[in-house]
């Protein structure tokens, strides 16, 4: 990195910024923008979301337990089902 003694050069008329890359603090993204009109337009999709989720995430310790049962009490499939071969 070179270091100079001299200061940057400045547009006349322009305002200097420290840095004037970063997005204002006003900007609101497409994506945002997008989010919050459909939450306005369905205030009733993040219901349908959590109704959504417990559907197949969210089970109680019962249920899970159950399913363990069945899964110890199945029978492993070969790896190729069409086989002739009788064991």
């Amino acid at each position: 990195m070179i270091k100079s003694d001299r200061p940057l050069p400045v547009t006349p008329g322009r305002k200097k910024t420290p840095m004037p890359f970063l997005p204002s603090r006003h900007y609101v993204s497409d994506h945002t923008r997008f989010i919050r009109d459909l939450l306005e337009r369905r205030p009733q999709l993040e219901t349908d979301q959590r109704i959504g989720r417990a559907i197949f995430w969210d089970k109680l310790p019962s249920d899970v337990q159950a399913r363990r049962d069945m899964d110890a009490g199945s029978v492993a499939q070969k790896p190729y089902v069409y086989s002739n071969d009788n064991p």
